[in-house]
């Protein structure tokens, strides 16, 4: 096996794997959602034309019933393959208002994508009538390009399917050279930098090889120099499949690493919000599980579920002020910086934990709601951010014992806000601790 033919298994398992990895937003996402589907329709029938370049693949199907048939395949895949993609470069600018104005590449966008659907009938039809009378296929090809340099079939046969090819080529390299420099996020700009790129490649490589040919025509090269040729242009194109693939993929893979961020978000506020929710049952729109369960909850978006966490916390944290005395707050501060010494980074998220379960001790211990008590708002500038604050302080929670939160509410006087009981049973927790 030649580097070049481990190459192309590569690349056609690199981009079978980001077919698989795209199917299931494609197949059960949002019915309106365009994008996906065509995007992974250029994957599939990538990932399928690549596996007929293989050596295996190729000299099996070659040497089967129908001689070559490998080249048929790979060329009814790629043709869908490049529909797909101009849809979806279609789908990606989204909808104008009805008689808004509307930029000229999109326009011009749409109007290929109108044109593709018929030109790809047309070049599949073509390409099955030529395949079965013109191109010389007496002898099985092993690459058919340098196999058949000099054969006029052959030269029109591939120059049908280079011409949409190389159409399609330069339509994307277009218009995502234009997305590129509007792209406001790095890793959309690099993602489109690489897509670019690589269309771009495949412009050289159709036009290249539609030259080799046509003047093979003319001037018959020799065996050596046409599989030279061959080699060096595929050589070209699994560098161009790698950088799609890996392109198409970055915007993606930042959307996992946000996902993997969500889902570690709701490991750690899970403790914190179960507690809150355990108080005030009627809080959450679910009772509350194990994380194991609410993990697996795919009915609801990690992002979702992790907004209405924040927003069960905040309501509960609320309803909290009611049954503590202002007194607490400077309770908590007090006890997180004789804990956290003047580390202001970390007093703040630990003041708030102390708060929220002497808190939490006062109301399960059957104090009476009252005034709203003080407490220090947070001022996140978004939603990421309160997100950050909450996981900050349900880290800090974790560390405070229970005795330890009983004696700061016990710190924080008077039994007319908190109820004669529960004073006097944080009074005794701390006692008890003071004695041990």
């Amino acid at each position: 096996m030649t580097p070049l033919d481990l190459a192309g298994y590569l690349v056609a398992v690199l981009m079978t794997a980001v077919a698989l990895w795209r199917m299931p937003a494609a197949l059960w996402g949002d019915e309106e959602d365009k994008r996906r589907r065509a995007l992974w329709g250029c994957y599939a029938g990538f990932a399928a034309a690549l596996w007929t370049k293989t050596r295996a693949v190729r000299i099996a199907l070659n040497d089967s019933a129908v001689t070559d048939l490998a080249v048929l395949i790979k060329h009814y895949t790629a043709t869908i393959a490049i529909l797909a993609i101009l849809s979806y470069i279609v789908a990606i600018y989204g909808q104008y208002p009805e008689g808004g104005t509307v930029p000229r590449h999109v326009r011009f966008a749409r109007a290929i994508q109108q044109v593709a659907a018929k030109a790809s009938i047309a070049t599949l039809i073509l390409l099955t009538v030529l395949f079965f009378t013109v191109v010389d296929r007496s002898v099985p090809s092993d690459r058919f390009v340098a196999d058949h340099a000099g054969q006029w079939g052959a030269t029109l046969y591939m120059s049908v399917f280079y011409l949409y090819l190389g159409a399609a080529s330069a339509v994307c390299a277009y218009q995502w050279a234009l997305a590129t420099a509007n792209a406001g996020l790095r890793h959309l700009r690099v993602g489109l930098g690489m897509m670019t790129f690589a269309m771009f490649i495949g412009v050289g490589y159709t036009v290249s090889r539609t030259l080799f040919l046509w003047v093979s025509v003319i001037d018959t090269p020799s065996e050596s120099f046409a599989l030279r040729f061959d080699q060096i242009t595929e050589a070209a194109q699994v560098v161009l499949f790698a950088f799609f693939a890996v392109g198409a993929s970055i915007p993606a893979l930042s959307k996992g690493q946000r996902r993997a961020k969500l889902w570690r978000a709701q490991v750690k506020l899970h403790g914190l919000w179960r507690e809150l929710m355990t108080a005030f049952p009627e809080q959450p729109f679910d009772p509350p599980a194990s994380l194991a369960r609410e993990l697996t909850r795919f009915g609801t978006p990690a992002d979702l579920r992790i907004d209405r966490w924040a927003a069960d916390i905040a309501d509960a944290v609320e309803k909290l002020r009611h049954y503590v005395p202002d007194a607490l707050l400077p309770a908590a501060k007090d006890a997180a910086a004789a804990d956290g010494g003047t580390d202001a980074e970390r007093a703040g998220p630990l003041a708030e934990a102390y708060w929220i379960k002497a808190a939490l001790t006062a109301k399960n211990g059957g104090a009476t709601a009252s005034t709203a008590a003080a407490v220090e708002t947070q001022h996140a500038t978004d939603q990421d951010g309160e997100v950050a604050w909450l996981v900050r302080v349900a880290t800090a929670y974790r560390t405070v014992p229970q005795d330890r939160a009983a004696r700061v509410l016990a710190a924080a006087l008077p039994a007319a806000v908190t109820g004669p009981s529960t004073a006097t049973a944080a009074r005794r927790t701390a006692s008890t601790e003071e004695t041990a």
